[in-house]
């Protein structure tokens, strides 16, 4: 399971800071055309996985593959965003993408096949400025929401069609996707936040100079360090 990598970067770049009340996990896969050759995560040494670039698909994938691959057989292309990694798999431009979310349920439907699971966690980023209380009151509301998903994903599978586009929506019958990604309350600590970190460093993802040095303290906001100040 991949930790919100992006979301480290974007508060290093202080573009705020990291919820760290409550995190989501998204199912996700590498998928190949079903009469692919392609069988087993091995059979994608030296084949060119999409992603999106510096995205979750991007870190999982690596992730995903690492404990059948060495990293000098792991290939990425950067392919845009999850619909455009769609029509890449449908127009046979790419051999296989890692896609998650909506366009997850789509190509499975479609009869791609999936390879090797990646799912990952996202963070939320709260915007300097924002009011803590508010984001509270947002939280909460998602919550309840998340209890009503949970009891039965059914009656909101329709809002997918919102987050697909027209092209891709007429290919699929949304009712038939699943609950899709999960809020879980609990903390994003720490040591989940210090793993992920030397997890980047580990790899060189991304140049020294844009590595996150401003600490746990500094990028992710905990309520409770809020109340103790």
């Amino acid at each position: 399971m991949r930790l919100p990598l992006d979301g480290h970067m974007a508060a290093a770049a202080e573009l705020g800071r990291l919820w760290g009340e409550c995190y989501t996990v998204t199912p996700c896969g590498v998928f190949v055309p079903g009469n692919s050759a392609i069988a087993t995560p091995e059979d994608l040494a030296d084949v060119a996985v999409h992603v999106g670039f510096q995205s979750g698909s991007h870190y999982t994938t690596i992730q995903a593959l690492e404990p059948f691959l060495p990293s000098e057989r792991i290939k990425l292309r950067f392919g845009g965003s999850p619909a455009d990694r769609v029509d890449q798999l449908l127009n046979g431009s790419a051999a296989a993408a890692t896609v998650f979310g909506p366009q997850y349920y789509l190509v499975e439907q479609l009869g791609f096949r999936k390879i090797v699971d990646a799912s990952f966690m996202i963070a939320a980023m709260v915007p300097h400025g924002a009011e803590v209380a508010d984001v509270r009151r947002y939280f909460a509301a998602l919550r309840r929401a998340q209890a009503d998903i949970d009891i039965a994903h059914q009656p909101y599978t329709r809002y997918y069609a919102n987050e697909l586009p027209e092209r891709h929506r007429a290919l699929v019958d949304v009712r038939r996707f699943g609950p899709g990604e999960r809020l879980v309350f609990e903390p994003y600590t720490q040591d989940m936040y210090e793993r992920t970190q030397a997890w980047i460093d580990e790899r060189g993802i991304f140049p020294s100079k844009q590595s996150n040095t401003g600490g746990y303290t500094n990028s992710v906001i905990r309520l409770s360090s809020l109340r103790g100040a």
